[in-house]
């Protein structure tokens, strides 16, 4: 990873760390449900896993992820896999689209 692949991912990292499970109040960092994070000639894929298989705000959390990522400068573009969820695959999906 090039020397401004690694500003990015920091600077991802500290956006991350304001997207807040509303159910925990805690940041999904600090809850480390964002086990995998790259970043790649400005392009970002990442893991999220949702703090429950059934956590009715995967989605919500998702989109939040997906706002913080792409808030970075730098960011070209963005990819979220989710996993260890009952609806995994359509969340995938529908955060992607």
């Amino acid at each position: 990873m090039g020397e401004e692949d690694e500003e990015i991912k920091k600077k991802v990292l500290e956006r991350l760390g304001r997207v807040i499970d509303p159910e925990t109040m805690q940041d999904i960092i600090t809850m480390e449900l964002v086990p995998e994070l790259e970043v790649k000639d400005g392009h970002v894929s990442l893991v999220f896993r949702p703090s429950a298989p059934t956590c009715p705000l995967a989605v919500s959390l998702a989109f939040g992820i997906r706002r913080a990522v792409e808030s970075v400068d730098g960011i070209k573009s963005s990819h979220i896999e989710v996993i260890d969820h009952v609806s995994a695959i359509q969340v995938t999906e529908i955060v992607n689209e």
